[in-house]
């Protein structure tokens, strides 16, 4: 009989640790020995339960864990997997002492492709950003800065979210900065457009609708979407006017989400009108975008009553399709 896999027993063990039916001090006694596992799969996966179960108890060990494996990072942790789940569990925990965060945003970690060495620490370097900076250490801003210029993408988002959180005043503007030199992937402008909108001011959302006609349509769509998910409440006069100017234009599907995104009575009535009056194409375009209130039962029998007065078999299609429901008439 085939022997049982010692690492396949701690990982399901880990498993049924997650579901917190049992005391947490002998959770926490598990997690401790976990920790020091030879796997870092394992290890890896016992940091990212004491966060789920805020374990705070299992604090030292979460640091004693990290030194260990970052002695030998290539060897003891491949992926920078262990290290990345005891940064993001310390995160999730609110730890805030700065020298973990300091150690992990600097790491770079380089390991064998089937193409070129890939750097395998971009996402520890993110999540440690959004630690440094909520520590207040006094060097948690430059750590940051020199993140917005890192080579991986997904780096570089995380420097711009860490700014977007505790970076007051000083980090927006570095964010707008970020926008400005336009040289960086459509991903991580986004981040910046959303991360500007979440608390969004008027001058800030001026700045991001400056950028719905921009040349790239990605950076076009990206500073759309966010202006419809900001909420705020000229969000939907923004894309509405960006509507009626750009008849044709490419970008048009994203206009019709980002107005319903917005969850405005206006945009609901604006988008039902179209569905209604518009051609085939715009009134297929409408029926998606409204597919987000496809449980708000008032909302939906609207848009049913709409599509069956028209009696196009190809909305009546759209409409099953997006909305999982709507009979024939």
């Amino acid at each position: 009989m085939k022997k049982p896999d010692p690492i396949e027993q701690a990982l399901d063990r880990l498993s049924a640790l997650r579901s917190g039916g049992e005391p947490p001090a002998e959770v926490a006694q598990e997690l401790k020995r976990f920790l020091k596992h030879r796997s870092n799969l394992v290890s890896g996966k016992a940091a990212k339960t004491a966060g789920l179960l805020r374990s705070s108890q299992v604090i030292p060990d979460l640091l004693a864990a990290f030194e260990r494996l970052m002695s030998d990072p290539q060897k003891l942790d491949k992926g920078c997997a262990a290290v990345t789940e005891i940064v993001a569990a310390l995160y999730e925990m609110d730890h805030l002492e700065p020298e973990i965060y300091l150690k992990g945003i600097r790491h770079v970690q380089m390991e064998g492709s089937f193409g070129p060495p890939i750097d395998v620490a971009a996402k520890l370097r993110a999540i440690s950003a959004l630690g440094v900076v909520r520590t207040r250490h006094p060097d948690a801003l430059d750590e940051v800065v020199t993140l917005l210029v890192d080579a991986e993408p997904q780096a570089r988002i995380g420097a711009v979210r860490a700014l977007a959180s505790n970076g007051g005043e000083a980090g927006l503007l570095l964010l707008k900065l970020k926008v400005l030199t336009g040289n960086d992937e459509p991903e991580v402008i986004a981040e910046c457009f959303s991360s500007l909108l979440a608390d969004p001011s008027e001058k800030s959302l001026r700045f991001v609708a400056q950028y719905a006609d921009a040349e790239d349509p990605s950076i076009g769509e990206a500073a759309i979407l966010a202006i419809g998910t900001s909420r705020h409440p000229a969000a939907f006069d923004l894309l509405k006017e960006k509507w009626e100017r750009s008849a044709g234009d490419p970008l048009r599907k994203a206009l019709l989400l980002a107005m319903a995104l917005t969850k405005s009575e206006a945009a609901i009535t604006f988008l039902i009108s179209l569905l209604e009056s518009g051609n085939a194409q715009t009134a297929r375009g409408a029926i998606t975008a409204l597919a987000i209130f496809r449980d708000n039962e008032k909302i939906r029998h609207s848009i049913e009553d709409v599509v069956s007065r028209r009696g196009d078999k190809n909305l009546i299609e759209a409409l099953r399709r997006e909305f999982q429901s709507v009979s024939e008439p």
